[in-house]
């Protein structure tokens, strides 16, 4: 079987754990994963607007110009499994002092997942909706 490229996008706010006051403000993650190759693809940043999100996707689209970026597959859910990863590794008992300490963090963890990143296949082998004769529904 021959695998095709899709890019899932999520965006995602990253914060540091619940202080009294936030001064420095909340974080925002957007990310893509390459299914092919199982890598990560994001950026941090002070606003989740459409101009970063519109520039993110650029991004991709300069990366890979001929091929097709899922925006939105949510019977995929690969990326929730790889944001868990990232507050679990990377957030989760911490108190990152500043945003580039966190940002560090989040960087260091996503280079090296990536060195031991692998193809996502094999995608919900055995459920129901990949059977030809299963009912399609549309709203």
């Amino acid at each position: 079987m021959k695998l095709r490229r899709a890019i899932v996008v999520l965006m995602s706010a990253q914060g540091q754990p619940a202080p009294d006051t936030r001064d420095q403000g909340v974080r925002h993650m957007i990310a893509a994963l390459d299914l092919t190759t199982g890598k990560l693809h994001y950026r941090i940043r002070d606003r989740k607007r459409w101009r970063e999100f519109l520039s993110f996707l650029k991004t991709l689209r300069r990366r890979w110009p001929d091929q097709k970026l899922y925006l939105y597959a949510s019977w995929l859910n690969w990326i929730e499994v790889e944001f868990a990863a990232v507050r679990y590794f990377t957030l989760n008992g911490t108190d990152h002092r500043s945003h580039h300490e966190q940002n560090t963090a989040i960087g260091d963890y996503i280079r090296w997942r990536n060195q031991h990143s692998r193809p996502k296949s094999g995608f919900a082998v055995n459920s129901k909706i990949r059977h030809p004769d299963y009912p399609f529904e549309a709203a």
